[in-house]
């Protein structure tokens, strides 16, 4: 068994988060929240002992949040923390691969060769990346997304449940694709994208 891991978080995602953490072979020190009505309650067993801030400096800390921007701002206000990275032994990774601190790779996804993934991301449930693509950091990429080679998704984008981009293609930095769409184009940054093909609906200042 693995050095004790502190979860950070204690919604649905924290789930799905400390039962990969298990599959690996971590133990779970603590879950944190934010939340005062979650305090004293159980999530997978583990008691939720109270706020982010009880967290000690020492302790590796995992973030089990789905919203992006919660991500990046726990991230970027507890910098000093000791990250771990985090992948489920049913996926399979391409040794090539690299992969930042912070973030969690699920059973099924499958990482082809010289992708890179950026910190704090979540390669969720069923997610097929393939060779050559670059993920930035915190981005949320929801079960069953297919990327094809070479593609290139923007930090802090979510891609909904099935979605997917072809070859070649961006999503930028901010930006929602919708469940299902299929991405042809170049998605500029701060936009929303949906449908077959995906379409920017809005473009700007977007609340992912």
């Amino acid at each position: 068994m693995k050095e004790g891991i502190v979860v950070i978080g204690a919604g649905g995602h924290a789930k799905v988060v400390i039962s990969t953490l298990m599959a690996a072979g971590y133990s779970v020190d603590s879950v944190l929240d934010d939340n005062p009505t979650k305090w004293g309650s159980e999530i997978m067993g583990y008691k939720i002992q109270g706020p982010i801030s009880r967290l000690e400096e020492y302790k590796p800390a995992v973030i089990a949040i789905g919203d992006n921007k919660t991500r990046q701002a726990i991230a970027l206000k507890m910098s000093h923390l000791s990250w771990v990275t985090v992948v489920h032994p049913h996926s399979y990774v391409h040794p090539s691969v690299k992969i930042g601190l912070g973030t969690v790779v699920f059973a099924g996804a499958v990482i082809q060769p010289d992708t890179i993934i950026g910190r704090h991301s979540i390669i969720n449930t069923g997610v097929t990346i393939d060779h050559d693509c670059h993920i930035g950091d915190f981005v949320h990429l929801a079960p069953g997304v297919n990327l094809a080679g070479d593609v290139s998704i923007g930090e802090g984008s979510f891609l909904g449940l099935g979605s997917g981009v072809i070859m070649g293609k961006s999503v930028g930095a901010w930006s929602i694709i919708g469940a299902g769409g299929m991405v042809i184009s170049h998605i500029p940054p701060h936009s929303k994208a949906t449908g077959v093909p995906a379409k920017v609906k809005i473009e700007g200042e977007i609340e992912i």
